[in-house]
């Protein structure tokens, strides 16, 4: 280093051409000794600090074929880049680079892999232990067979069914047990409709909160030709339930609950119905609460195990609804279609879902329906809501009929005389045909659906098929 060169220096030591150099380096002149040594990089220049002049490019890379002339020139970097940042290219002839060797297959014990069957049954294993886990099961027969027990397992966690038992399950579980140790005394096959409503409705009202026995709901019904309705509560349909099948109690001969709280024979108890139900709701001291609940059930109970007890015999006696009369099988078939109609009252007051009746018990609640039809019809007619009979024959002949069609759940073909309630329905004498859903038809019947809402599909004479469908909306009662 000459001595003008040490003229050149301006104050702190900082030659005028090379500072930028040294203060890389540092102001004490040791940046030879740190050279090639690791530290942590400061921050980066601007832009506008580099003479890009002196900044070296990239080397170029020639092009691999021929490339279109541009007019435009190549606008200068405006950052410097440093000298790595474009890999040179490969000579001519040099082999492609490989891809590069696959991972080897993850190798586990046999204990891992056992233990690691739960979280592969809920998907919850790495790529790699999915791998390990199903080649595994392929060579191992006891952990095959432990995983597919797993995944079942993990089909009932998931959220997106629903959480109410099947319908069907109690008399499932009821006949296979009966499969396997029969009943020393079996219930009564007319009476399982009255024994499987009653158990549904009593799981509905068991999963229900106390405030909701007071959640109010309107029963409806038709009176002639107008839809009627009164209004109570959750808590108020049990009570009428319990009063009417009441009904049933007192031809079996049994003490029946009272509005005060008492059991008795209520024989100055009115016996249509409505009379009788609105007699129970005046007499209770206060509005019925879920209290009303444990006497239901006791007497639905009660019923069951006396028609279960008394045998055949009890089958054909009369029940006295006031007006008619039913004997016992149809008279039981009748409360376990109010108990299931009136559970989907509830349900839908509280919000909770409730489904239709077996195919067998259903196809019973419609057969019944379909055979109360012609008395109902000729006590409208009498009433002068309905049509002139047409065609009289003699008791036990075929005449005139409607043809009434259900299609779906507990479907079936019901030929309906229009003319008399003696004579007998006939394909042959068929002037009209109406086709119903089964539930449909039920909920008309129920006084849940008006009459000319009711019918999917109608053929025929048009005064018959309404006629018919008025007529079994008048079965309909609170």
């Amino acid at each position: 280093m000459t001595g003008d060169d040490d003229a050149n220096r301006g104050e702190g030591g900082r030659p005028e051409d090379g500072g930028r150099e040294d203060a890389r380096r540092g102001d004490d002149g040791r940046g030879d000794e740190v050279r090639g040594a690791r530290r942590i990089p400061g921050p980066r220049a601007a832009a506008d600090d580099f003479d890009l002049d002196a900044v070296p490019l990239p080397p170029p890379v020639p092009p691999t074929g021929p490339q279109p002339q541009s007019s435009l020139p190549i606008p200068r970097p405006t950052t410097p880049e440093p000298e790595s940042a474009v890999a040179p290219p490969d000579p001519p002839g040099s082999p492609a680079p490989s891809d590069p060797p696959a991972a080897p297959a993850l190798v586990l014990p046999h204990r891992v892999l056992k233990a690691l069957l739960g979280a592969w049954a809920l998907a919850a294993c790495s790529v790699e232990e999915t791998e390990a886990v199903e080649a595994h099961l392929t060579e191992c027969a006891a952990c095959a067979d432990e995983a597919l027990r797993l995944r079942d397992a993990v089909g009932l966690l998931q959220t997106d069914r629903s959480l109410d038992l099947d319908p069907t399950l109690r008399s499932r579980v009821i006949d296979t047990c009966l499969s396997r140790r029969p009943a020393k005394i079996p219930v009564p096959d007319w009476a399982a409709p009255y024994d499987a409503e009653t158990a549904r409705l009593d799981a509905l009202l068991r999963d229900i909160g106390g405030s909701e026995w007071h959640a109010p709901l309107r029963l409806r019904w038709f009176e002639g030709e107008t839809e009627v309705n009164r209004k109570t509560t959750v808590a108020g349909v049990i009570g009428h339930l319990m009063t009417v099948d009441g009904l049933v109690a007192t031809a079996l001969g049994l003490d029946v609950p009272l509005g005060d709280g008492t059991t008795g024979r209520g024989d100055d108890w009115p016996l249509p119905p409505t009379a009788r139900t609105e007699k129970f709701w005046s007499t209770a001291r206060r509005p019925p609460t879920r209290a009303i609940h444990e006497p239901w059930r006791a007497q639905s109970h009660t019923l069951i195990r006396t028609v279960s007890f008394a045998g055949r015999g009890v089958a054909e006696l009369s029940v006295s609804y006031g007006d008619f009369a039913l004997p016992m099988h149809d008279a039981l078939l009748d409360r376990a279609f109010e108990c299931w109609v009136h559970g989907g009252d509830i349900a839908d007051a509280v919000d909770y879902p409730y489904e239709a009746p077996s195919a067998a018990h259903l196809h019973r609640m419609v057969d019944l329906a379909a055979r109360l039809i012609p008395a109902a019809l000729a006590e409208r007619r009498r009433s002068g809501l309905a049509g002139p009979a047409r065609h009289l024959v003699t008791a036990g002949s075929p005449g005139r009929s409607l043809h009434l069609e259900i299609e779906g759940t507990g479907g079936g073909d019901w030929y309906i005389p229009l003319d008399s309630p003696a004579a007998v329905g006939s394909a042959a004498h068929t002037v009209a045909q109406v086709a119903l859903d089964g539930v449909e038809f039920c909920r008309l019947v129920a006084g849940h659906v008006p009459p000319v809402e009711a019918a999917a599909g109608q053929e025929g004479d048009r005064e018959a098929i309404r006629d018919v469908l008025f007529a079994a909306a008048s079965l309909s009662r609170l």
